[in-house]
């Protein structure tokens, strides 16, 4: 299966559900890229086990495609003082969730209660803010099917900027009107907001 080894096939069938995936990203210590940005393959995510929230995403629709579901991201784009987040889709019947690697206590894992990607993608917005208290997530992609790529991405010694890159070029949604002035988040929004793990 994708030329997984016999551990990395182990620990995929183990993990069949995205509650089982989540709690597994969970536990993967954050990749802060001391030594410059990566942007590892599934493969390279398990050996060295750490991961940003792409790679993450990467890891997990991995595993959901060997578990016979569709391999998609959607990435959410902010403002340039924040970063962008990128969470791996899946659906339960006609309904919308999302699995997350992030050390933020509320850009978090999403149960499939969403009715569409843009109510899914909203549910971030109040979330994405800064220390001053500024909005900034700017628009959200449509769900981003990384079958294109074949399975060689999974196994991958090279870091995959090619996904990357095209996640980040692909067709985006604007979610703030234009001239809409927005409040700021207040102090117990901001507090909460700094809880990482």
């Amino acid at each position: 299966m994708f030329g997984l080894t016999k551990n990395e096939e182990k620990i995929f069938k183990k993990l069949h559900s995205p509650s089982l995936i989540q709690d597994f990203l969970n536990k993967i210590p954050k990749n802060d890229s001391k030594n410059g940005d990566t942007l590892f393959s599934p493969r390279v995510t398990l050996r060295k086990n750490r991961a940003h929230c792409l790679e993450g995403a990467l890891l997990a629709s991995a595993i959901l495609w060997s578990h016979g579901h569709k391999p998609l991201l959607l990435d959410i784009k902010s403002k340039a003082k924040d970063f962008d987040h990128v969470v791996a889709l899946f659906k339960r019947g006609k309904y919308w969730g999302a699995m997350s690697k992030t050390a933020h206590a509320v850009l978090r894992y999403r149960e499939p209660v969403y009715k569409s990607v843009r109510e899914l993608a909203m549910s971030y917005f109040h979330e994405y803010f800064t220390d001053d208290g500024d909005k900034t997530m700017l628009s959200y992609s449509k769900p981003f099917d990384l079958k294109k790529y074949g399975t060689m991405w999974i196994t991958s010694e090279e870091n995959l900027w090619d996904i990357g890159g095209d996640l980040d070029d692909s067709p985006h949604y604007s979610v703030v009107p234009k001239n809409l002035k927005l409040r700021k988040a207040d102090k117990i929004e901001i507090k909460v907001g700094k809880i990482i793990n």
